[in-house]
Formats: C-alpha cells, sequence, structure tokens
C-alpha cells in the first residue's frame, strides 16, 4: 500500500488564508500555512526553558506534516495579542438577573476571543413563577435563552469565528416542554446547539412507562412545592419529534457523565461546550488537539511507533497551553488550571477504514477503533503521568477519580475526547472525528456564508490511483468504483453510527462528538432507536440529524456538474 501523503488542498488553503493567516491592516496577506504553524509552534514551547529549540521543531513538525492538529483558537492566536487559546468553556447561570448578565457578559468576552461556551440554564426558576423581589412573574430560561442568542449574533469571535453556544436543561425542569419546542420553528436560538439532561430517574420511568417527578428546589422558585410529575412516555416522544424536524436537541446523559467525573469533590458537571464532547465544570476550559490517523497508514499498516511518539509530543502540547493562555474569565483560569483538563483525539478514521478497504459498518471496523482509542488513551495517561513526574500533578488529585482507582498521579484530569475537527480536518484534508465520510462530493456551507466544492480529498486520490477521471464521480458510480469499503454517511444503519460511537466512548475520558445523520426518508422511530441504543450502549450524549430537516445545513451533497476536483466557484 502506497504512503499517503499530508498535504493542504485548495479548499484547505482557502480556509486558512480566510480565517488563519495573520494578515496586516489593509488586509494583505503576510503569513504562509508554514509560517502559522512554525508561529505556533514557538509559542507553546516558549515555556520549555533550556529545551525550547528541541520543543519547537518537534511541535512544528507534527504540525506541518499534519500528523497533528490544536484546536481552531490555538492556531490564530497562538503568539498574538488576543493569546486565548481554547476551545471550550462552560459558564455558570444562577436564579438570579446579576448571574444572568455577568455570564452573559463573559460569555461575550469568549465569543470575541475565539472560544465557544456551554451553559447550564437548569437554575433558573420556570415561566410564570412568581420573582419575590419585584413580585413579578419570571420569563423563563428560554426566554433568557434569546437573550443570548441575539447576543451571540452580534459578536464576531476575534473577527474569525461565529460564536457557538450549548443551552442545557434538565428534564425534571418544569420548563423542559417549552425547552424542546424552542427551535422547531427554525428561525429561533440558531446560535445555540440544545440538549436535554437526560437522568437515570427518567429513563427508569420511560422504560416502566411511568410519571417521573419534576424539579421544585428548596426556594420554591415561587411556586407551588406539591408534587408535581410528567409523563416520561410523552417527554420522550416530544424530544424526537423535535429532533426528526429540526435536529435539536440532543440528549446528554447528566448521571453517567457525572458517573466519570474526575473531580467529583470539586462539583458537579452541569454542561458541556458546544459540541458535547467536554462535560466541563462551572468556569471549567479545555484545550483540544487530534492526530490525523490516515497520516500514519503506510505499506506496513498503521506506525504505531510514530504515533504514540506523536501521542506524547501532543499532550505536552496541549498541558504547555493551560499556562500559556490568555484566559478572558480570571475564574476560568483558577479552575482550568487546578484540573488541567486536555482534550487529545483523532480524525481521519473514515479515511483510515476505507483506504484499507474496511467497511465503516463491519466487525473489522469497530476493532479498530477499539484498538486505536484504547491505545491513545493508554499512552496519554502515560504521557500525562511522566509530566506528572517533573512538573506536579493536577492540583485538585487528592479525592480524584484517578486516585480512587489507584492510577499514578497525573499532570493532567482528563487527556483523551473525540472532537468534531470541522474546520481542522479540512486543513487536514481527512474526514472529521470519527464520523464516517459524507459524501464523495461535498459542499461545505462556511467562510461567512461562502460554499466550498470538494472531491474528498481520499476519494480523488482512490480514483485517480484507479486511473479513472473525476468526471465519472457520481455518488451512484461511487459503490462500483470502490467497492464495499464506500461506507457514506446516510447509507448507514443507526446501529452502525451508535456502535462506532460507543466504541470510542468507552476510551474517552471526556466524551464523543458524533452526529447520526440520517437520510431525509428516516421516520421519528429511527430517531427513538438511536436514542435508546445511545443510552443502553454507555454514551454520554447523541445528536441526530435527518437530512434536509432544516433549510440550511453546513454539509450537503453536490453534484460534480463542471466543477474540478478541489475547486472552490466562490474563490
Amino acid at each position: 500500500m502506497t504512503q499517503y501523503k499530508a498535504e493542504l488542498t485548495e479548499s484547505a488553503l482557502a480556509v486558512l488564508q480566510a480565517r488563519y493567516l495573520q494578515k496586516e491592516s489593509g488586509r494583505k496577506r503576510t503569513e504562509s500555512a508554514e509560517d502559522l504553524f512554525r508561529r505556533v509552534a514557538q509559542f507553546v514551547a516558549s515555556v520549555e526553558g533550556k529545551e525550547r529549540k528541541s520543543w519547537e521543531k518537534r511541535f512544528f513538525e507534527m504540525m506541518v506534516s499534519l500528523r497533528f492538529l490544536p484546536n481552531s483558537p490555538t492556531l490564530m492566536n497562538a503568539g498574538m495579542k488576543e493569546g486565548q487559546l481554547s476551545a471550550c468553556f462552560v459558564l455558570p447561570i444562577e436564579d438570579s438577573l446579576a448571574s444572568i448578565f455577568e455570564a452573559l457578559k463573559n460569555a461575550a468576552l469568549i465569543h470575541q476571543s475565539g472560544g465557544g461556551t456551554g451553559f447550564s440554564f437548569s437554575n433558573l426558576r420556570p415561566r410564570g413563577s412568581e420573582v419575590n423581589s419585584t413580585r413579578g412573574v419570571a420569563s423563563g430560561p428560554v426566554s433568557f435563552m434569546r437573550v443570548f442568542d441575539v447576543a451571540t449574533e452580534t459578536i464576531k469571535q476575534g473577527g474569525k469565528r461565529r460564536g457557538a453556544n450549548m443551552a442545557i436543561l434538565r428534564v425534571d425542569h418544569p420548563d423542559v416542554l417549552e425547552f424542546i419546542d424552542s427551535k422547531r420553528d427554525l428561525k429561533s436560538i440558531t446560535n445555540f446547539n440544545i440538549s436535554v439532561g437526560i437522568t437515570e430517574a427518567f429513563m427508569q420511568a420511560l422504560r416502566a412507562n411511568e410519571n417521573y417527578s419534576i424539579r421544585v428546589p428548596s426556594s420554591g422558585w415561587g411556586i407551588e412545592k406539591k408534587s408535581r410529575s410528567l409523563n416520561a412516555k410523552s417527554v420522550f416522544q416530544k424530544l424526537v419529534q423535535a429532533a426528526w424536524e429540526c435536529g435539536d436537541p440532543g440528549l446528554v446523559f447528566l448521571d453517567r457523565i457525572n458517573l466519570f467525573n474526575p473531580t467529583p469533590l470539586v462539583g458537579e458537571i452541569e454542561s458541556t461546550n458546544p459540541c458535547s464532547e467536554q462535560p466541563l465544570l462551572p468556569f471549567e476550559s479545555c484545550n483540544l488537539g487530534s492526530l490525523n490517523l490516515l497520516s500514519y497508514l503506510g505499506a506496513k499498516g498503521l506506525d504505531w511507533v510514530q504515533f504514540r511518539e506523536d501521542v506524547f509530543c501532543a499532550v505536552r502540547f496541549l498541558d504547555n497551553v493551560i499556562d500559556l493562555n490568555a484566559y478572558p474569565v480570571k475564574e476560568c483560569a483558577k479552575i482550568t488550571k487546578r484540573n488541567r483538563k486536555v482534550g487529545l483525539g483523532i480524525m481521519g478514521f473514515a479515511d483510515l477504514l476505507l483506504a484499507q478497504g474496511i467497511p465503516y459498518d463491519s466487525s473489522r471496523a469497530l476493532a479498530l477503533g477499539t484498538k486505536v482509542m484504547s491505545f491513545l488513551d493508554r499512552t496519554a495517561k502515560q504521557a500525562s503521568v511522566e509530566l506528572a513526574t517533573h512538573r506536579g500533578g493536577f492540583p485538585n488529585w487528592k479525592g480524584s477519580l484517578w486516585q480512587r482507582l489507584g492510577y499514578p498521579k497525573m499532570r493532567n484530569a482528563t487527556v483523551s475526547t473525540v472532537a468534531p475537527t470541522g474546520t481542522i480536518s479540512l486543513i487536514a484534508g481527512v474526514s472529521s472525528g470519527i464520523e464516517p465520510i459524507y459524501a464523495g462530493v461535498i459542499a461545505r456551507n462556511v467562510l461567512s456564508g461562502k460554499r466550498l466544492v470538494q472531491v474528498h480529498p481520499l476519494v480523488g486520490e482512490l480514483l485517480k490511483r484507479k486511473k479513472l477521471p473525476a468526471k465519472d464521480l457520481t455518488e451512484e458510480s461511487l459503490p462500483r468504483l470502490l467497492g464495499d469499503a464506500w461506507s457514506p454517511s446516510h447509507s448507514l444503519s443507526v446501529r452502525a453510527h451508535i456502535q462506532m460511537q460507543a466504541v470510542f466512548q468507552q476510551f474517552s475520558d471526556s466524551a464523543v462528538s458524533k452526529t447520526v445523520n440520517l437520510p431525509e426518508g428516516a421516520t421519528p422511530e429511527d430517531v427513538a432507536k438511536a436514542y435508546w441504543m445511545a443510552y443502553q450502549l454507555g454514551c454520554k450524549g447523541i445528536t441526530v440529524y435527518r437530512d434536509k430537516s432544516r433549510p440550511t445545513q453546513v454539509l450537503e451533497r453536490a453534484d460534480q456538474e463542471a466543477e474540478t476536483p478541489d475547486h472552490c466557484p466562490s474563490c
């Protein structure tokens, strides 16, 4: 098998030029892609003392070869004045006007600097309850979500990224039904992903077709404290119908997330980052990076030696970022440095399968996923232990999950995750995260409304090796041209999607960002099946999206028409 080379595609260069490469006033481009990687490497290695040059070289080589890329804020801001390097933040919201608007202010600062924010609105009193201080009536969590949404719309993240949010409301909040319906008109709260926080009590009631209790905290929220309940099956059906119609809400399994909370003495996890792969404590942040699996594939299979070396190097890189980061909110700096969470994951998994002739929905694919992620997680923990011997463990080690399980002291409370890698996988020229390849020819609605049309790079390369012209490429012809290994997203069963997510979740400290992409003709029963299977197989959350359920979507199948491979008609 021929070595797969990592090269920047035209689409990757278009994205880099639009969002990442530094420019002087007047918009003249002054930085090349190589300059960008060198800038990042120099800055991240600046804490390495006498070994700075050596680590700078290693960091640069790992990025310029596209074997590893950090999250977008690090690529954009490392070594720059703004200096905010983390993608993921969670901000608390308590039941007071002061807390709500303090969270809004902090979110604005984070969005401006390039990060995304997650919130739990579960502590806010429901619509119609009494406001003691004014004797007025509360408008409820969904109304404040709209305030956050409008604020987000007005703030471009550093002029480069549109703000992204996650809103979570517990299933036992009195306003859960309004929350479930909040995006069904396809016009509201467009800068939020929303997920319902599912509890074990709800799932047990659902299984038994019983009612479950609604929370009324000791403060009473100004409503009657008598027992209130909802029918679990009715709520679940409403969840399923809304997700079938518009892709929201997703589910996050809060009790399961907290079962694996690495620092339970510090607090309870109530929310996640915008794409759900990072459950975080209030004010906590996390920086991410991903390894490009296709870049390790050679004539003799995966280069596990190089992969191991890069895992060690990437964990060190991400740990350095924690100390170099310019945190927009001081509370975020404090707890982040006490837990030192990092999230190392992968991209290009579907490419790795296709290049080896392995169908995504096969036992061989599940076995390879198990081998890859277990190796990454185990090696990343070894790297974190090694760092702890030189730099010390994370300060909240005492009473942590890892101490209780008998692990040696680690530098980081979490090391592994599976992020969506939407833009960095485009830069690397591979499939995103653990997602199946979406289509042979993909249209991406990115870059402030522009449209990138691209033959999936590996598909183009495989056709070239078969000496087949790109004009022969259609979605209908690809199974014949590429064989059984061609497993685009919409051809897969719900079971295939969820089984793969569950395999990677088994070896991830944090969570797994994975969208179950369903064809347009999928039914609400398919959504319900996905939700149940995700719960039964141990996932921490689940997102389902039915094709064309929204008027615009990030990814679309594109006709080849007259475009040449990798051509961007908007550039």
